[in-house]
């Protein structure tokens, strides 16, 4: 591991520590009357980072995609298997729930209505990387830039992607959940308005219009939304440490593993195997389709399950847990490339 991507996560670490200790410290409920123990500060800072930061964030890179010179043929190398085990993990803890399962009823943070959600919520924790963060240094220190240019292609997809799909996927889990008889054209349309009309997609689905209507974004709405958009990263890291210091992960240990390997392990097992043996790409841009799969869950698993409600402190955990065990996979994953060639 070089020493810029362990200055990366050193930093990662330390911004997750602040918001835990200002957590535990109850920095941010000075003169507020909090409900559940302070939880109503984390959530106002997500609702604030999924509301405002993340829709700029998307806004602004779907607006500014240059669509012709993408590199398709990588990119579905990649975005085919992810798509493929997002599907996966998301039928796997819908059986769950469909058996009674602890992985379908989310425990203590997944009881209720919402419960619906946690299917969606972990193919979230279980696929979506800190491509940005963490990802970035790491392809400029091992690809160069030539490396670092693929990587960028993928980051500018991924969450309109592996975003997308997944709140696709939980509102029409939560339209299904809704008690009494159920009227098909009225579960349709309010399942294809809460969908479109949501901080995710909305902002994609317009980025995407602004592109191909061929407008240049003006120079003050484009630093606005830059301005923002650089307010992702840390607001999400502090609020993993909130949600630790808030809620804690009692119990939830097993769930937090059983993420991170599947995060960690087998998502770049599958992405290797259909880029390499699928798609018949081989070297620099295999190297790096695979290190962007074995990234560590990123912060967006948390604000993703604070949307709906459901298992906060196992997506804030899993991505803590999975950064922590990066620097020891990221080698195996190395090795296995330089063994495939």
């Amino acid at each position: 591991m070089t020493l810029v991507v362990f200055h990366k996560l050193l930093a990662i670490f330390f911004t997750v520590g602040l918001g835990w200790g200002a957590g535990r410290l109850r920095w941010l409920d000075r003169g507020v009357a909090w409900g559940a123990g302070g939880s109503d500060t984390a959530r106002v800072l997500g609702n604030a980072a999924f509301s405002i930061f993340v829709p700029a964030l998307l806004f602004r890179t779907t607006a500014r995609l240059d669509l012709a010179a993408l590199p398709w043929r990588t990119l579905a190398a990649y975005f085919v298997p992810a798509v493929a085990y997002t599907l996966a993990v998301y039928g796997w803890q819908r059986w769950r729930s469909g058996q009674g399962g602890q992985g379908g009823q989310g425990g203590r943070e997944g009881r209720g209505e919402l419960a619906a959600a946690v299917p969606a919520v972990r193919s979230v924790s279980a696929t979506y990387g800190n491509s940005v963060q963490l990802g970035i240094p790491v392809a400029a220190a091992l690809f160069a830039e030539p490396g670092l240019a693929i990587h960028i292609a993928l980051v500018s997809v991924h969450g309109l992607v592996l975003l997308t799909l997944p709140t696709i996927l939980a509102e029409l889990d939560l339209a299904r959940s809704q008690p009494g008889p159920r009227n098909v054209a009225a579960t349709v349309r309010n399942t294809v308005r809460n969908t479109i009309v949501h901080p995710v997609v909305l902002p994609v689905l317009a980025g995407i219009a602004w592109n191909l209507g061929g407008l240049p974004l003006p120079s003050v709405v484009d630093e606005a939304l830059v301005l923002l958009g650089s307010a992702v990263v840390p607001v999400c890291l502090v609020l993993i440490g909130l949600s630790l210091a808030y809620q804690g992960v009692q119990g939830q240990w097993r769930a937090v593993i059983g993420l991170s390997v599947l995060k960690l392990l087998v998502l770049p097992a599958l992405v290797m195997v259909t880029a390499h043996w699928g798609f018949g790409l081989s070297g620099l841009p295999l190297a790096v389709l695979v290190l962007m799969a074995a990234l560590p869950t990123g912060a967006n698993a948390l604000i993703f399950a604070q949307r709906y409600g459901v298992l906060q402190a196992e997506a804030g955990a899993t991505a803590v847990v999975s950064t922590v065990a990066f620097a020891a996979t990221a080698s195996l994953w190395l090795g296995l490339l330089a063994w495939v060639g």
